[in-house]
């Protein structure tokens, strides 16, 4: 679970298919160990409960996991309650969409790889739905006093299961198609976000790549200076205290700047900042 966190945080601080590559094969290990280690089927009246929970809620832990290593959620929700602004806390509606719904997208990579790569695998899904009741209706036709206890039974024996599913659809061969056509739905709506993303864009293709860059390389530049900058300031405090030397003001920032600079920017056409940095910065003096 450490290793798939830190593959989670590289994705959210990079955003590149690399790092997305790197969640979905982890989860995809994950889940193959869950599967052939960990999951065993009942098979009896508790296959719905229990197929269903290892189909669905380490996929909804992944999907929490997500929010909590995005630092773009943690800066956009940090003091955004005791703030001082007219309507909503958080902001008005449309900005909430604008903020909430990349970081659900980037959330979702992970609990939809692991539920796209256990309907391929079937056990999870052969293993809840034997014991749901649409499918004893589509299997037990003829009202079979004994065809329930058997359906349980199918995830524990393969010839049952083969005897069972001669005349419909085998219930690994519905999950796999489900699985699929999950797969090419996600890749299908990833294509049309990516592509009305890039057309809605204020910036040319070059400009975008460099604004990529940019950030990447200020926030470690900013990471390198505020480790410097907190020494100084703890050096400084810590002679003051022992050494009882003079204690000056040390230049920190005001609340207002920081709070401004905590900001999540997008980019102005109007302004030409990149973010409230660089706004800082190229407006500092007048």
């Amino acid at each position: 679970m450490n290793t798939l966190r830190e593959a989670l945080d590289f994705c959210v601080r990079h955003q590149t298919v690399l790092g997305y590559s790197v969640v979905s094969l982890m989860t995809a290990a994950s889940q193959h160990i869950f599967s052939s280690v960990v999951f065993k089927c009942p098979c009896n009246s508790g296959n719905m409960v229990y197929g269903s929970s290892f189909l669905l809620v380490p996929a909804f832990i992944l999907l929490l996991l997500g929010y909590m290593v995005n630092g773009r959620m943690w800066r956009w929700l940090t003091h955004s309650c005791s703030r001082e602004k007219e309507g909503s806390p958080l902001g008005t509606c449309a900005h909430f969409c604008q903020v909430l719904v990349p970081m659900t997208a980037r959330a979702l990579v992970a609990p939809l790889t692991w539920i796209a790569v256990a309907l391929l695998g079937a056990n999870f899904y052969e293993c809840a739905a034997s014991g749901s009741s649409l499918t004893k209706r589509l299997f037990c036709k003829d009202n079979e006093t004994d065809c329930q206890e058997k359906l349980f039974k199918i995830p524990c024996d393969a010839e049952l299961s083969a005897q069972i599913s001669s005349d419909c659809l085998s219930l690994q061969a519905q999950s796999q198609l489900i699985g699929w056509f999950l797969i090419a739905s996600i890749m299908t709506a990833a294509l049309i976000s990516k592509c009305v993303s890039r057309c809605r864009s204020p910036l040319s293709h070059l400009q975008l790549r460099f604004w990529k860059i940019y950030s990447k390389e200020e926030q470690e530049v900013f990471e390198m200076k505020a480790k410097e900058h907190a020494t100084k300031l703890a050096d400084k405090n810590t002679n003051c205290f022992f050494e009882a030397t003079d204690s000056t003001r040390f230049p920190d920032g005001s609340k207002e700047q920081w709070q401004k600079f905590s900001l999540l920017c997008t980019f102005d056409s109007n302004e030409k900042y990149y973010n409230m940095i660089h706004e800082h910065a190229s407006t500092k003096g007048g």
